[in-house]
């Protein structure tokens, strides 16, 4: 397991200078994930035999032209398309579907040098913060295998706190990337709209789910964003790379001066061990000199807003299963485009002045921090078996979505955020901090979580799964 232990930086340093091969790596990912998967159940798709045949070509080339990732396995998430690979959405609708062409962010990956070695378990269309579905059953919790292990990004989650992947992909509407992030102890990142490619899409405009990077630590987050960042002239809202990598950016960091810390952004309830255990990280800001105040952007809108774009969204993307496959699909995603399809002109348009309203207010409130810092979930992992989250400190929640308000909020103002583990439970389950910076400031985010990484003492090591 040693290998497996490494970073994917130190793995890099390794594949540049010859000492292993990709071929080696993936070698070491499949003993892992015969030995683990079948406790945890996240990746099931694998697809080595096409892995090895990039690798080989990888490495046929000269070194510096291998791409930034040079060789290194990547995960991919399985409501992304990768070409040739068993490709469900975590639906009985595409149980057999095997695409004939990679989404934009897959090419991205592989022309990075990133070699994608398997699919990861997903939620339904990504429906519902808890990895489960009707093809390939439930993802559960490495820390507790009778525990969720959050969604909808749950299996490259699993696969990175469990040594089975040195990078894994995530994507994120209202939290899926940064729930399963702070369930399982890894970090993971939802970028600026623009920032890593998200189509193809029938709604090129649509911001609200966004691709990003999955790792162990925030040095390896940096290179794997690094490699996803790109300008693609196929999507009208695509981001240049910055001038700068975020490697160095993290590597030449320079401490915040003002951070703000809510439990609950005046809009959700909180476990209180979770804030306590939260608000202990933010102080750790304080220990550096850093300027620590409670406070948070007024979203008192986001609820409503959310509500009705994520149901606009669900309807643009899959709206025609519900005539033609109702019966295949769960009761939350039926839920979404029902919800979608009964809106009126007057819902959507009063939504996305709702929405308006909250970013001219968050972009004005982060011109006086450098950081914004909240729970990244509002619970700690729950058990598996339970669909999702349907109340907390005392207050029920009305719908299957609404234990997520203090992730989404973060979503409408289009501000990137990560979830970075900042403790455990009394149980010994993880925590996720979550860390929200500038408008497209993906590199003073990085760097103000590395230091704060650093003094908590993260990031973790590879677990084996605690059957219990």
């Amino acid at each position: 397991m040693e290998l497996i232990k490494k970073t994917a930086c130190e793995v890099l340093d390794l594949l540049n200078k010859d000492e292993v091969s990709p071929l080696d790596l993936l070698d070491q990912l499949e003993k892992r994930i015969g030995d683990v998967d079948g406790k945890v159940n996240a990746l099931p798709t694998l697809c080595f035999d096409r892995a090895r045949a990039h690798a080989k070509e990888l490495m046929a080339k000269p070194r510096d032209e291998r791409g930034e990732l040079a060789g290194i396995p990547v995960a991919i998430k399985d409501l992304t398309d990768v070409e040739g690979v068993l490709s469900t959405h975590g639906s009985p609708v595409y149980k057999d579907h095997t695409p004939t062409a990679s989404d934009h962010m897959a090419e991205r990956v592989e022309n990075s040098g990133g070699v994608i070695y398997a699919k990861s378990n997903t939620p339904e269309f990504g429906a519902g913060a808890n990895t489960f579905n009707e093809v390939f059953g439930a993802t559960v919790n490495p820390y507790d295998t009778r525990m969720s292990a959050a969604g909808s990004s749950g299996g490259s989650a699993v696969a990175l706190a469990t040594g089975m992947a040195w990078l894994a992909h995530g994507s994120d509407m209202g939290g899926s990337l940064r729930n399963p992030a702070s369930f399982c102890g890894i970090v993971g990142l939802r970028p600026s709209p623009g920032r890593v490619p998200c189509g193809p899409s029938d709604n090129p405009y649509d911001n609200l789910g966004m691709e990003g990077p999955m790792t162990r630590n925030i040095d390896d987050m940096a290179l794997l964003l690094d490699a996803m960042s790109h300008w693609d002239y196929r999507e009208p809202q695509s981001l240049e790379k910055p001038a700068v990598s975020f490697r160095d950016q993290v590597k030449n960091r320079k401490k915040p001066l003002r951070v703000a810390y809510s439990a609950d952004l005046g809009i959700t309830p909180v476990d209180p061990e979770v804030a306590e255990i939260c608000k202990k990280a933010a102080e750790k800001f304080q220990e550096m000199g850093v300027e620590v105040v409670e406070a948070h952007p007024d979203f008192t809108e986001a609820h409503e807003s959310f509500q009705t774009l994520r149901a606009i969204s669900f309807c643009t993307g899959i709206g025609g299963l519900l005539e033609t496959d109702r019966d295949k699909l769960k009761p939350e995603v039926i839920w979404n485009l029902e919800k979608g399809f009964r809106m009126e002109a007057g819902d959507v348009i009063k939504a996305f002045k709702q929405r308006g309203k909250l970013v001219d207010r968050a972009n004005a409130f982060m011109q006086d921090y450098d950081l914004l810092l909240t729970p990244a979930t509002i619970v700690s992992p729950y058990p598996v078996e339970q669909r999702y989250v349907t109340s907390c400190n005392g207050q029920e929640f009305e719908t299957y979505i609404d234990w997520l308000a203090i992730a989404y909020a973060i979503t409408l103002v289009s501000l990137p955020a990560l979830s970075l583990p900042c403790g455990f439970t009394s149980t010994g389950l993880p925590v996720g901090l979550q860390m929200v910076g500038k408008p497209r400031g993906e590199g003073g985010l990085l760097a103000g979580a590395k230091f704060l990484e650093e003094a908590l003492g993260m990031p973790l090591d590879p677990i084996d799964p605690i059957v219990k």
